[in-house]
């Protein structure tokens, strides 16, 4: 093939949703396209052996690469590879871990083009001025934004494989009006929205290839209630249609923004159709207040709290450790607040400085250290030491594992006690210093250790074995029959999730 699309993905069940809009909009070089997608962990040679073999037999090759916080180091070894062998390959980096800060990235100065910032068409007319062999000059090119209505949607793109095993991610805008320091988003002027009706048509040419879960991208879902709504509309006409065949949705919504109508629609959802992830990332409203985030602590409460009790959507909350201007007490009241709020994953993140995000103006100020490999983890901060900072990571690791997992449903009460923060910390410490791991625990290791710490802790053994009896020996000896069964109350719902609803 002539162009080549590649990218290193987190796991095989992403698939690159950049890419795909690179291949729609293509125009009349798709035929000459391949999309190659591969995933971290993959051994160098092979990723190199498996593009290499896709080359054009004559004339001009060109390797795109979608480059992330998560693939960079990897992918800047395949590309010093195939420099190597086959240096006459054209080689095109794009996406946001090269979009900024871009001077001095080993990658960037190995590659042969750089497009920063949106893609869609800028991509194709490189290629094109590449192959009539009229190449620009200039190694870095910024990506020209076109009118959304412009952008060909890249849904036709998802394959019957990527159907039946993978993650669709959809997107019905881009963009963000907000503009939180720690994210990328900040850069944005605004959100975009796609045209409504065209979007809702690929949704339902995807439905009726047989697409069933489907993962929004907005940054604000919720920020345009009118289009929320038709959204929430569509995904309930397709289970009152086939209640037997249900679909499943992911949104990411504003926390302090649920009105009486968007209510109204979450509350028809069955149990395993729609989740929701939530980003609080800080109780603080002074530490929200330097990093530019606007929120309304007390209505995000409210709403949360109504989610929980009222609707049966899964939540799956954010809080950030390690912001400017927080240090563990303020970051303990706020994971205790949420904790009394009960959402089903309290997604435990360290901050990490993304490339062109303006929460490095804190640096001096705050004594912000950061890793300066990817991911760029926070390794201290002037109010949380080093050693502080690797406990919290080490929370982070078991608290997924514990309880995010779904697995210690009912245990996790006795864990946590009146004082969630505190006990989870001590749990973690003991765990980490019983194991010196925080990766690779099986299972039935990890619940003899919870029920050890719990007997340590005073809970006489009896008590101990019934709960973690419910949790762990109650979802790992199921007959494959019960099993199915459990299954099939939440048909839509992918795995985790459905562990959280069978608690």
């Amino acid at each position: 093939m002539t162009i080549l699309l590649s990218t290193l993905n987190a796991r095989y069940a992403h698939a690159s949703l950049g890419l795909r809009y690179l291949m729609a909009n293509a125009g009349e070089l798709r035929e000459q396209m391949e999309l190659h997608e591969f995933v971290i962990g993959t051994k160098t040679t092979e990723i190199v052996e498996k593009l290499l073999a896709r080359r054009a037999p004559t004339g001009t090759t060109i390797l795109g690469f979608g480059v992330y916080i998560w693939n960079v180091e990897e992918t800047t070894r395949v590309v010093a590879l195939i420099k190597r062998i086959a240096p006459e390959i054209v080689i095109v980096l794009g996406g946001p871990e090269v979009s900024y800060e871009s001077a001095g990235q080993p990658i960037v100065e190995a590659a042969d083009y750089l497009i920063t910032g949106w893609g869609d068409v800028t991509f194709p007319e490189l290629c094109r001025a590449i192959l009539d062999g009229a190449p620009p000059t200039q190694k870095i090119i910024a990506g020209r934004q076109p009118p959304m209505a412009e952008i060909a949607l890249p849904y036709n793109e998802y394959s019957a494989t990527d159907l039946a095993q993978r993650t669709l991610y959809v997107e019905a805008s881009r963009g963000c009006p907000f503009k939180c320091e720690f994210c990328l988003s900040a850069l944005d002027k605004t959100a975009w929205p796609f045209a409504l009706d065209r979007f809702l048509g690929e949704l339902e040419s995807l439905h009726a290839r047989g697409a069933r879960l489907f993962k929004f991208v907005d940054r604000t879902f919720n920020l345009n209630i009118k289009s929320s709504l038709r959204i929430l509309q569509f995904f309930l006409d397709k289970l009152e249609a086939a209640p037997n065949d249900p679909v499943f949705a992911h949104f990411e919504l504003v926390p302090d923004h649920l009105p009486e109508a968007l209510k109204e629609s979450i509350v028809k959802f069955p149990p395993g159709t729609l989740q929701f992830e939530i980003g609080i990332q800080s109780f603080n409203p002074d530490v929200q207040t330097l990093v530019s985030r606007r929120q309304n602590d007390a209505k995000a409460e409210e709403n949360i709290r109504w989610l929980m009790t009222q609707s049966t959507a899964h939540l799956h909350v954010d809080l950030i450790a390690g912001l400017p201007g927080e240090d563990v007490e303020s970051f303990a009241r706020g994971f205790d607040r949420l904790v009394a709020l009960g959402p089903h994953e309290i997604q435990f993140g360290i901050l990490k400085r993304l490339r062109g995000t303006p929460i490095i103006r804190h640096t001096e100020t705050y004594g912000l250290i950061f890793d300066p490999y990817p991911p760029y983890t926070i390794l201290a901060t002037d109010r949380i030491d080093f050693a502080e900072m690797q406990r919290l990571v080490r929370f982070a690791r078991y608290w997924d594992l514990v309880a995010n997992s779904g697995r210690f449903g009912h245990t996790l009460p006795l864990i946590l006690g009146d004082t969630p923060f505190a006990r989870f910390m001590t749990f973690a410490d003991w765990l980490y210093s019983e194991t010196d791991a925080t990766h690779r625990i099986a299972l039935h290791r990890l619940a003899g250790l919870v029920s050890q710490w719990l007997c340590l802790d005073g809970y006489d053994e009896a008590t101990v074995t019934a709960v973690i009896a419910r949790d762990y020996a109650g979802q790992g000896r199921r007959t494959p029959e019960e099993k199915a069964a459990v299954r099939e109350q939440y048909l839509a719902a992918p795995q985790r999730q459905a562990r959280h609803m069978d608690a």
